[in-house]
């Protein structure tokens, strides 16, 4: 099972957008990678392997175009559009975070490297410190913020590409760190299940939940949504008490009206008294 949730308020933002994240702390059982660097021996085709999806998945997590296998001690994070899509999912651990996704490519390899050089470009003009290094699958893009590091891993296969991104605090996406040995592992288990839909190229191919996790990311956005209603409600101030009618203060005698009425018709109020 996955470990327990890790506090990640120290990593820096991932470059999309976040209209909702939502945590996960159980999924179904499933195997775990053991850390280790990749070996070339993956990630793969769906199509190229002689195991059925149903046998694939039982390893791995199953977003539909990608089936992952999990690290040891992670978390998931899913990432929803203001639709309500799954956009990306996340795989914290103790040692930082780890996204994989994968892309429609065109038959012949060579995108990751278009792709990695525009990441760099887009890191420097952000003010980063990027550096180009060599991993398993070829040319590896590192950049250093000041909220944290990043390290992205790209791989060309037929008709789709993966880029994977380990983030972590300063210092945690060196070769050698735990936290690269676990994305280049996950990696390398990965499977990918490019269709036989036409898509653009560098599209995002789309992600599906595991009927489990979409239940436990409903019921998490449940509480969400209870959570943030009652504090609204708590700091919402106090409607302010109806003040009871203000009756109008009574007319003051005027002693010319007690005059007229004293007053009849024949004469004055003296004439009267006598």
């Amino acid at each position: 099972m996955f470990g327990r949730k890790k506090k990640d308020a120290d990593l820096p933002a991932d470059e999309t957008t976040v209209a909702e994240v939502a945590d996960i702390d159980e999924v179904d059982e499933l195997d775990e990678v053991d850390g280790s660097a990749g070996d070339g021996s993956g990630p793969w085709s769906l199509e190229d392997l002689d195991d059925d999806r149903a046998k694939a998945a039982a390893s791995r997590l199953d977003l539909g175009s990608v089936l992952l296998p999990l690290p040891a001690g992670g978390q998931l994070q899913v990432e929803m559009t203001q639709a309500g899509a799954p956009q990306a999912v996340h795989v914290v651990t103790p040692n930082g975070r780890i996204t994989v996704a994968a892309f429609a490519a065109p038959k012949s390899p060579g995108q990751w490297r278009d792709v990695a050089t525009e990441l760099a470009d887009t890191l420097r003009r952000d003010n980063a410190n990027v550096s180009i290094e060599t991993g398993p699958w070829g040319r590896e893009v590192v950049g250093s913020t000041a909220g944290g590091d990043l390290r992205f891993i790209g791989v060309d296969g037929y008709r789709w590409m993966i880029r994977g991104v380990a983030t972590g605090p300063a210092g945690s996406v060196d070769a050698s760190s735990p936290l690269v040995q676990e994305a280049r592992a996950v990696i390398a288990g990965t499977i990918v299940d490019r269709g036989t839909d036409p898509h653009p190229v560098r599209t995002p191919l789309p992600i599906t939940l595991p009927e489990a996790l979409a239940q436990q990311l409903a019921a998490a956005q449940q509480q969400q949504m209870a959570a943030a209603q009652a504090q609204a409600a708590q700091s919402a101030p106090a409607p302010a008490q109806p003040t009871p009618a203000q009756q109008s203060p009574a007319p003051v005698a005027d002693p010319e009206d007690d005059v007229r009425r004293r007053r009849g018709p024949g004469g004055s109020a003296m004439q009267q008294l006598d």
